[in-house]
């Protein structure tokens, strides 16, 4: 038997395709091989993805242990129901699946059931699950897939597009060999092939971007079971075609409808429509929560304005009240200062609250002693202030030394002996202010005639 393999327009010739190989003494055809191998990297994929998302992996190898057990039985029984000719006369053909012989869906079916009891036994949320493991099935089917190839099986009809893929007539099942097939037949050193589609590698590129797809897609789910959902339309889209290409599909009983084809629109409508019509419920459950959000937001805003405006604005406005009335003092000062002109000169406000009495001529002064430079001198403010400095005074009255040879002046009029420093601090000039008056000179002996009448008093 001849094992090559040609793609004459992509000019790849294989010369040399095996289908199985021996490992001490046993056979074990590549398909199996590949069908295992995508399984175990799809178990490990999944793995990983439920620790990446926190989850439990325990919970989700166990998960996926039972539903391949249950995958690989569904599988072949859709495969035996649908072509029961076939081992109707030999039932234990059933259990020799080392020459193919599976049905997609029919695993898709049995894992799925098996999944779902797992889950309601260990109430664990089976969509979330879904979402992870329809990933690892993929991978799956991305590998496994090229056991077709290697089987010489699940090939399309006659073409002779770019992809085109010759197979020696005496390597292929002659029931999925058509009339078209043999009118077209090309040979190739006495040997006779067929030139067919490549059905399996199709559906493995489909898989693949499909993968892709859907790992770009998982982190923008709206609900639970968006990935697994896509997965089963998605696929159902792509093998709809690919099965139209396909020769050995496998027929409706009594129909010439292709079983798998029938099963890709069903799934492909049924969760189309049922993704897009969850995805438009919670986008619009979405929009209602943020315009309700909004509203709340717009609601206490507003209180919080209301509330400003009855507490925050009144104590505001108070504090301006009052320190309009603290700076109503410092205007009314100029007034004072306007009145005081009209007082005789040589008056000053400690005199128009008590009144001093003029000493006799030739009455010796009693002052204070000059304070020394840099001591600080009682400032004059108030009325009251003044007579408790006068009191003061009087109660030591030995502390002042008179000063021999100086009349005291009078308090209209300046006499003889009146010295013109004297005068000067007297006789205040027209329109001083009371602040003036208030704030102490830099000179010490400045302040000597206050302090001279205190001591008079």
């Amino acid at each position: 038997m001849d094992m090559s393999i040609h793609f004459p327009n992509l000019g790849l010739h294989l010369e040399y395709v095996g289908k199985s190989v021996h490992i001490l003494g046993f056979e074990i055809t590549i398909y199996g091989m590949l069908i295992a191998a995508g399984m175990l990297l799809g178990i490990a994929f999944v793995v990983l993805e439920a620790k990446r998302s926190n989850q439990n992996q325990d919970m989700y190898l166990d998960f996926m242990i039972l539903a391949l057990i249950a995958a690989v039985i569904g599988a072949r029984l859709c495969y035996v129901i649908f072509n029961w000719k076939l081992y109707r006369g030999n039932i234990l053909e059933i259990l020799n699946t080392r020459n193919g012989g599976m049905a997609i869906y029919g695993g898709i079916l049995g894992g799925a059931l098996a999944g779902a009891l797992f889950c309601r036994i260990k109430k664990l949320p089976f969509w979330e699950m879904a979402d992870i493991i329809c990933m690892g099935l993929l991978i799956g089917q991305i590998i496994g897939r090229w056991g077709d190839f290697f089987n010489r099986q699940s090939f399309g009809k006659y073409t002779e597009a770019v992809t085109a893929m010759q197979l020696p007539l005496s390597a292929v099942h002659a029931g999925e060999v058509t009339a078209e097939m043999r009118e077209n037949l090309a040979t190739i050193g006495n040997v006779n092939y067929i030139q067919v589609h490549p059905a399996f590698l199709y559906e493995s590129l489909w898989c693949l971007f499909l993968f892709i797809l859907l790992m770009a897609y998982r982190r923008r789910k709206k609900f639970e079971g968006e990935i697994a959902m896509r997965y089963l339309a998605g696929y159902g889209f792509g093998r709809f075609f690919i099965e139209g290409l396909r020769t050995d599909a496998i027929l409706i009983p009594g129909t010439k409808l292709p079983a798998a084809q029938i099963i890709s629109a069903v799934l492909f409508v049924v969760f189309g429509t049922v993704v897009f019509v969850r995805r438009f419920m919670v986008k619009k459950r979405e929009a209602a929560r943020k315009r309700r959000r909004e509203k709340i937001y717009q609601e206490e805003e507003k209180a919080a304005s209301e509330y400003n405006d009855d507490w925050i604005m009144p104590t505001y406005t108070s504090g301006i009240v009052s320190e309009k009335q603290e700076a109503e003092p410092e205007e009314s000062e100029p007034e004072q200062v306007e009145t005081e002109p009209e007082s005789e000169p040589g008056e000053s406000e400690l005199e128009q609250v008590e009144t001093e009495p003029e000493a006799e001529p030739g009455e010796p002064e009693q002052v204070e002693p000059e304070s020394e430079p840099g001591q600080s001198e009682p400032e004059e403010t108030e009325p009251e202030q003044v007579g408790t400095e006068l009191e003061w005074r009087e109660a030591e009255p030995e502390e002042a030394e008179p000063e021999r040879g100086e009349a005291e002046p009078e308090e209209a009029k300046p006499g003889p002996g009146k010295t013109e420093r004297q005068s000067e601090e007297t006789e205040p000039e027209p329109g001083e202010s009371e602040s003036a008056s208030e704030k102490p000179e830099p000179k010490p002996e400045e302040t000597e005639p206050e302090e001279k009448r205190g001591t008079r008093g």
